[in-house]
């Protein structure tokens, strides 16, 4: 007789069947076994209250009154039997004074008499009662007694296994870094969005790389967790989704474009202040891109358009928010068909090294160049890197330029020395990217040995902005890495970052590059002309060369000659050309030096002698 209600039962738990289906079904067979019974299952929560979960032979009216409700000494039979964790025999609901506050409900629905007994779990927490009701007042029989003890750990199975389960659907569901649901918990919850007026920001975090790299994983982690407390003090932890990495997702419900904006604002004021992370003070900062379901109907779409702002918002206006509209769909397909030009060119090998020469005002004469690049279309024509710099925010086609371009300009450079040429130095600009390279500068270093070429002539001019995004520390080793190896280090753009006195303490340089935006206010400005005035006197006392750029007129190069700059760049003496043309140019204009013989390396050697 038992032994097949067990039967049926572990049979359901094994094939997974949902806790209220099995244990109904158990108080089923109960009932059939004990005529004139009633069975009950209440679960009880970690709070201590009781909540129905299976009770087919109760009128559901009385089921729910059970509710939530707390246990304690004088609750019904379930009640006290939870609260003293032993059996409770109420023989008449009616006299009972712990049925005093329920006997109203029971009596109705002619409940007479209950037996009541715990649930323990394996552990010995109770995890919910089992109880039998009859129609008149009594006790249970010895037979009765026997079949509610045989089916308490039927109960106990079947409620821990579906405590597990739910602790694993949670865990699946949860990151556990931040306690925030996951991205497959995102995605569920998007595929149960439906057309209404609703908002989703996907949210980045700045710079997570470079304090993993800096101060380690354990100080990433805590700026993980500390960017997630800032959203979750703007809007309800349900509405926030870690995706992974440094990527977070809020969707918001009944929210307009507007109020989506002033949230994004919030968080922003929230999450930028300065926090201790693994011991290390870092300044959090996200950047957001945001999309509406005004438009679009398809959440699939909406999560697209959000992916496209936080695009174009990591790019155009990291730190601050982006909101998806029709122009933006415009300008990230032109940026993609840039990138798509330039990969074809670098796969093509249609990228050329173009030369403009760097001159010492005072006589005229080359003392370097700098290395500049040119894309070839398939129709001859030849275009600036202005035309194409936007395809350069891609770091895999920055990456990619710059070692197309050393492999050019070191063949360019060796091939000048070995016929005679005059060249003191090549500056060749670095992006970003390249410092994320493991094998950089190595790579750089392999390709002028290839051509026998000596290191020095290399100058390697990084932007203020490169120095910004590596937050120094990294940037720093790869600048000592580089110079280490014989490269010089020259300081590009100056003065147009934020932090550009605090550069050149902290990573020595060996040539500055005034910003043509200074050379330009060269002249009835008095403020250009203090500015040019205040980096020179600061380069001079450094014992640092300085490089006027954009050099376009006699007046400028006149005022900058007085100040004590003797080196310029510009239109005022040669644009960018070929190689070919350089060497020409070079020959006939290019500073007298001693002169270089180096030969073409054999077998590996590398041959550089100097003579008068």
């Amino acid at each position: 007789m038992l032994l097949g209600l067990q039967n049926i039962i572990l049979r359901m738990v094994a094939q997974g069947d949902e806790l209220q289906a099995t244990l109904e079904r158990l108080c089923v067979e109960v009932e059939h076994l004990l005529p004139g019974a009633v069975a009950s299952v209440l679960t009880l929560d970690d709070q201590g209250r009781l909540h129905p979960c299976a009770a087919p032979g109760l009128p559901l009216s009385y089921s729910m009154a059970l509710d939530d409700v707390e246990i304690g000494p004088a609750v019904g039979s379930c009640g006290s039997a939870a609260f003293f964790g032993e059996a409770v025999i109420v023989d008449d609901i009616e006299r009972d004074p712990r049925w005093a506050d329920f006997k109203a409900l029971a009596l109705p629905h002619s409940l007479r008499a209950c037996y009541s007994s715990p649930i323990f779990g394996s552990k010995g927490k109770i995890l919910g009662t089992f109880a039998l009701y009859f129609r008149c007042a009594r006790t249970p029989s010895l037979l009765e007694q026997a079949i509610v003890e045989s089916c308490l750990p039927l109960c106990m199975i079947a409620l821990e296994r579906h405590e597990r389960l739910r602790e694993h659907r949670r865990l699946a569901f949860t990151d556990i870094l931040t306690g925030l649901p996951n991205r497959a918990k995102f995605n569920v919850a998007m595929d149960e969005m439906s057309p209404g007026d609703w908002a989703l920001l996907l949210v980045d975090v700045d710079n997570l790389k470079i304090v993993n790299d800096t101060f380690g994983h354990a100080a990433g982690d805590d700026l993980i967790a500390s960017v997630a407390r800032g959203l979750l003090s703007v809007v309800s932890p349900r509405a926030v989704y870690r995706l992974g990495g440094d990527e977070f997702a809020i969707v918001l419900d009944h929210a307009s474009v507007t109020e989506a904006e002033e949230i994004a604002t919030e968080f922003a004021r929230k999450v930028h202040q300065p926090t201790i992370c693994a011991g290390h003070t870092v300044f959090p900062s996200i950047t957001v891109g945001i999309a509406h379901s005004e438009q679009r109907h398809s959440t699939e779409e909406i999560r697209h358009l959000a992916d496209l702002a936080l695009y174009h918002a990591k790019d155009t206006v990291r730190g601050s928010f982006v909101t998806y509209d029709a122009a933006l769909t415009s300008t990230i397909a032109k940026r993609y068909e840039v990138v798509q030009t330039v990969a074809a060119a670098l796969r093509d090998e249609r990228i050329e090294a173009w030369y403009q020469p760097i001159v010492r005002i005072d006589t005229g004469e080359i003392v370097g160049v700098e290395a500049l690049a040119r894309l070839r279309l398939a129709s001859g024509e030849v275009l600036p890197a202005a035309l194409f710099h936007e395809a350069t925010k891609d770091a895999h086609v920055a990456a990619s330029l710059t070692r197309l371009m050393i492999n050019c300009i070191s063949k360019d450079v060796g091939h000048w020395l070995r016929s005679g040429i005059p060249i003191q130095h090549v500056g060749i600009n670095l992006s970003a990217a390249d410092f994320q390279c493991e094998d950089f500068p190595q790579s750089l270093q392999a390709a002028f040995e290839r051509e026998g070429v000596p290191l020095h002539y290399a100058i390697l001019e990084v932007t203020e902005s490169v120095y910004l995004g590596g937050r120094d520390q990294i940037v720093a080793k790869k600048i000592a890495a580089m110079r280490a190896a014989g490269f010089k280090i020259a300081l590009d753009d100056f003065g147009t970052g934020f932090a550009s006195l605090t550069h050149l303490i902290t990573i020595p340089v060996d040539l500055i590059k005034i910003d043509k935006s200074f050379t330009d206010r060269l002249g009835d400005d008095d403020v250009g002309i203090a500015i040019v005035e205040g980096i020179l006197h600061i380069a001079k006392r450094m014992g640092v060369p300085v490089v006027a750029e954009g050099v376009e007129t006699p007046a400028q190069a006149d005022i900058l000659l007085a100040r004590g700059c003797t080196l310029g760049q510009g239109y005022l003496y040669a644009k960018a050309m070929p190689a070919s043309e350089m060497a020409v140019l070079l020959r006939t204009h290019g500073q007298k030096t001693d002169k270089v013989v180096v030969e073409k390396p054999q077998d590996g050697l590398r041959q550089v002698g100097r003579s008068r």
